[in-house]
């Protein structure tokens, strides 16, 4: 029985369907539309329709629902529903179940688009949301109150890497009679499920490690089937939020070796983080699986490994942040992560600019900050690549 499957094998086969043509490889289903034999069936489908059966691509299609069942599986969840973009998940998973009047506590280090809904979006809908040091268990405790509707936050954050102990604030939240809302896309869902940790609804942006090689965007939230197929379903079906077959299709090719990757990207990770600390041009290694992380206990009680993203900080700020960039010859500037092909990028001036000086400061990312995204290079060429970047970056040349 697929329950009984372990991780890899899900990862291969959770899911499937078939035509009656018995292909290997899941079909594509592009299609807008389904057609109904008569016109009571699809009266009764509109009114409730049944696991293989279809109303509009926007509603759902065989191909996209491999992937929520496939994800659904991955993560324990009743169920999933998939969308566009990873920041339509977060936005559908935090709409879709908040109106004016509400609060939310949300954790401060957020990717610079999450905190545009929660610090901008949200506040025009009539949302109060109260922000806190995600680690400081203190902060969440006093933020949260009785009527507290949501709590948000990055497990990890992007990109500084803190680790926040998804248990206890899990605790804190119900305690006050809030949903938690996760989103888990640096641990991805191999090394972290965040269901058995305690949160009501996960989110992926797919685009990522899911996908692992830059094709596709794509989101999925996940969660008890009521909350999936009720207000988020509802949600979705009309905002139009949702993911094209393609992509969906793109994603279940992904999803067949997310496990082998992420593990071979995690090891890559830690072993540069171990052979970079301490050298002359840096001011500081962020990586969870390092002793001197400030929430390594806590990331080797939660996660697997930890994971595979890594962040430096030069010591001469952004000219030398600039110079490492500039001459690296293997690892890529992108501002995307997940991929096949290592990447790095300068948050300060990229993904985290419309941010103040002050507010970057606050989150620690400094103007020397760089973080990378390992790929399945060889390490040793990482490794060589990052180290002549570096002496560079020293040299001023």
């Amino acid at each position: 029985m697929s329950e009984d499957w372990s991780r890899r094998t899900q990862l291969v086969h959770g899911g499937a369907r078939r035509s009656h043509y018995g292909e290997t490889s899941e079909a594509i289903f592009l299609t807008q539309g389904f057609v109904y034999p008569d016109a009571a069936t699809a009266e009764a489908r509109f009114i409730q329709s049944g696991p293989d059966e279809f109303i509009y691509a926007r509603y759902g299609n065989p191909t996209v629902r491999m992937f929520e069942e496939r994800m659904a599986m991955l993560e324990g969840a009743e169920d999933a529903f998939a969308t566009a973009s990873g920041m339509a998940a977060v936005h559908a998973a935090l709409f879709s179940q908040l109106q004016a009047g509400d609060h939310v506590v949300a954790a401060r280090a957020l990717f610079g688009s999450c905190l545009f809904i929660c610090e901008t979006l949200l506040p025009r809908f009539g949302v109060e949301v109260s922000f806190v040091d995600g680690t400081d268990l203190d902060q969440w405790r006093a933020a949260l109150r009785p009527g507290t509707r949501v709590a948000f936050l990055e497990t990890m954050s992007n990109p500084t890497l803190e680790v926040i102990d998804v248990a206890a604030v899990a605790e804190l939240a119900h305690a006050a009679g809030a949903t938690l809302v996760a989103d888990n896309v640096f641990p991805t869902p191999v090394f972290q499920r965040c269901l058995p940790l305690g949160a009501d609804v996960v989110v992926y942006s797919a685009t990522k490690h899911i996908d692992g090689q830059g094709r596709c965007l794509g989101g999925v939230v996940l969660g008890r089937r009521e909350f999936i197929r009720g207000p988020l379903e509802t949600f979705l079906k009309h905002t139009g939020g949702a993911l094209s077959p393609f992509n969906a299709w793109v994603m279940l090719k992904g999803l067949e070796t997310l496990d082998l990757r992420c593990r071979a990207q995690a090891a890559t990770a830690q072993a540069l983080a171990e052979r970079l600390e301490g050298h002359p041009a840096l001011s500081r290694v962020i990586y969870p699986g390092l002793p001197s992380h400030p929430q390594a206990a806590l990331a080797a009680r939660q996660m697997e490994t930890g994971g595979t993203m890594l962040a430096i900080e030069l010591a001469g700020g952004k000219p030398a942040a600039f110079r490492f960039l500039d001459a690296l010859e293997l690892i890529l500037i992108s501002n995307n992560l997940g991929d096949a092909k290592s990447l790095v990028t300068h948050p300060a001036t990229t993904t985290h600019q419309r941010l103040t000086a002050e507010q970057r400061a606050a989150l620690g990312i400094g103007d020397g900050l760089v973080r990378l995204s390992m790929g399945l290079e060889d390490p040793e060429d990482l490794f060589a690549d990052i180290s002549h970047a570096l002496a560079a970056a020293i040299s001023g040349k």
